[in-house]
């Protein structure tokens, strides 16, 4: 596949979008508004218009972050000297349009300009997709590449992950109870994918649990499967269905496997029952893809 300039300029920039990196200085200002007040701190006005000289710490953490796809905890100093993780904060910080990280979508790039070079056929879904900042990742890839007759499926409950109640999530709690941040409505998903532009038949919206919507979902062939779902339940009702519609020379990408111990020990157990083989491949600290063969 022939790659214009254009299409590359056009990627690049719509990958750091996605990522906020373009206002990155901006975020920084937000998150060192929140690191003062929540430790009693003073902001002032050189904080704010010098950003880059008075915070240059924060702001490599925070490019750090967006390659990695990381969080960052803010600390909060206690009374006694020790200084404790304010993770219900993340539900207030989250600015960017997805959270996987450069690397990641380095990688889904890459897995999705393979399978384009080779014409590997199928079309690309995402279980788990947040504000759906990668399924609009993969939308542009496919415009600037000027391929019209493959569709992105996009699918999510639209309320957060659901409570554990399979045994193999027992203590994993990480529904809208606890993080309120992954419940995106879907109308808010779709305003954000009109505002890029990438809001057309070519995108597909699944909603519901995913044991509901995706064994009745009208896939007949993938060539990419990208599960993120987190939990054991999420991860293996999104591959009993739809593993099979993967093409031979698909790929399938798996987002939580290194940060959500459910969701390995579900890659694990249906890699060992299926017998499949095909090299586990390691993007980040959290993330690994296979290519199926």
């Amino acid at each position: 596949m022939i790659q214009s300039e254009i299409a590359i300029k056009y990627i690049e920039l719509l990958k750091s979008s996605l990522l906020n990196e373009l206002y990155v200085e901006n975020e920084a200002r937000i998150l060192h508004t929140f690191i003062s007040r929540l430790n009693g701190g003073v902001v002032n006005f050189n904080d704010y218009f010098n950003i880059v000289q008075s915070q240059p710490a924060l702001l490599t953490s925070l490019r750090d972050a967006k390659l990695a796809g990381n969080t960052i905890t803010l600390l909060q100093k206690m009374a006694d000297g020790t200084s404790r993780a304010a993770h219900e904060l993340r539900n207030l910080i989250e600015l960017s349009h997805t959270m996987i990280g450069r690397k990641r979508l380095d990688n889904l790039q890459q897995c999705m300009e393979t399978v384009l070079t080779e014409n590997v056929p199928g079309d690309f879904i995402e279980t788990g997709i947040w504000r759906g900042g990668a399924c609009i990742f993969m939308r542009g890839i496919l415009v600037a590449h000027g391929v019209t007759d493959r569709t992105i499926w996009a699918a999510d409950s639209f309320e957060g992950v659901p409570p554990p109640t399979w045994p193999e999530d027992e203590g994993f709690n990480i529904s809208r109870d606890v993080l309120p941040v992954l419940a995106v409505p879907l109308e808010d998903v779709q305003q954000l994918f009109q505002r890029y532009g990438l809001l057309d038949d070519k995108v597909q919206f699944l909603k519901g649990w995913f044991k509901d919507s995706l064994p009745v979902a009208p896939i007949e062939q993938l060539a990419i499967l990208r599960l993120d779902g987190d939990l054991y339940e999420s991860t293996m009702t999104a591959l009993l269905p739809l593993y099979d519609k993967v093409a031979h020379g698909g790929f399938v990408i798996v987002d939580d496997y290194g940060s959500c111990p459910p969701c390995k020990r579900a890659i694990d157990d249906f890699r060992m029952e299926r017998g499949i083989t095909d090299t586990l491949h390691v993007i980040d600290q959290q993330s690994v893809y296979w290519r199926k063969r």
